[in-house]
């Protein structure tokens, strides 16, 4: 199943001429484009595309990059599901793509950060959510801490379950929203910058200037079954939230902030298609 972009070089905003304004939404190249027009000419094209979806063969995945800075996307499905794009991609700032879901499909997608990719090999690293030191994940998984957005779609018209976790940690800010669903239909997502909150012990640093560029989860910087929700505290009547798990609640209450959050967190809506977002923030 492959990925193509949704926006091109024909998503032209012309303020003189109001029948200059126009959006495509198939083509094959993608500008990036920084002024606030170009940007909602963008979101127009993304809400067409969800909108003209059709659920019922399966659903349409858009990512969509507004963070300042390119992210690589990865997409990981769940043990016996499709491979879809490889496992990951480049986004430009302001671009976006869109995936067919198959139907039943499970998985999850992330945002690398701060990568640098050999042009004929494919090989590198990422900063953070790193996934084997390759562009193309081919399902691997990211290395945390990462942001996550998860999706199990339903059969027919059963609901599908989708939410944004922390329980990796934090990479940078995502949003999931779904379009033309039924039933509760919420949007979940991690909007605050963690980053600028996150406690010492949790801060992964890098950079030139050493800056916080991701948060661990508690589990991931500590190891102990409290945390990890392991052992004696392999339950939700014994794994209680913690100073630390509350500290991401508070701050992105829309997010899954540790293994047994689920009444808050889990979202459910049939028959929709979805928007991931990237620094939504922005």
């Amino acid at each position: 199943m492959r990925s193509k972009p949704i926006l091109g070089d024909l998503c032209l905003i012309n303020t003189g001429e109001q029948r200059g304004r126009r959006v495509i939404a198939t083509t094959t190249t993608v500008n990036t484009v920084a002024n606030m027009d170009s940007r909602l000419c963008i979101l127009v094209a993304l809400l067409s595309v969800l909108a003209n979806a059709r659920p019922s063969a399966a659903a349409t995945l858009a990512l969509y990059n507004k963070c300042r800075e390119t992210v690589w996307p990865g997409i990981q499905p769940s043990a016996g599901r499709a491979v879809l794009a490889r496992g990951g991609f480049q986004l430009l700032p302001n671009q976006a793509y869109s995936l067919r879901l198959p139907a039943g499909w499970s998985g999850r997608v992330w945002g690398r950060r701060g990568c640098a990719f050999d042009s004929a090999t494919g090989r590198g690293r990422c900063a953070t959510g790193d996934c084997g030191g390759a562009l193309y994940c081919n399902g691997l998984g990211g290395a945390p801490p990462a942001t996550l957005a998860e999706i199990t779609l339903g059969q027919g018209r059963l609901q599908d379950f989708y939410d944004v976790s922390l329980v990796d940690g934090y990479n940078l800010g995502m949003s999931m929203t779904p379009f033309r669903g039924s039933g509760q239909c919420g949007s979940a997502g991690c909007v605050s910058d963690l980053n600028e909150v996150c406690p010492a012990g949790l801060a992964v640093r890098g950079g030139t200037d050493n800056r916080v560029v991701a948060c661990k989860s508690a589990c991931s910087a500590f190891g102990s079954p409290r945390y990890c929700c392991t052992g004696s505290f392999g339950g939700p009547q014994q794994c209680k939230p913690t100073a630390y798990s509350r500290l991401f609640k508070a701050a992105c209450p829309r997010a899954y902030s540790y293994a047994y959050d689920d009444p808050t967190s889990i979202l459910t809506c049939t028959g929709a298609s979805y928007l991931v977002t990237f620094c939504p923030q922005h």
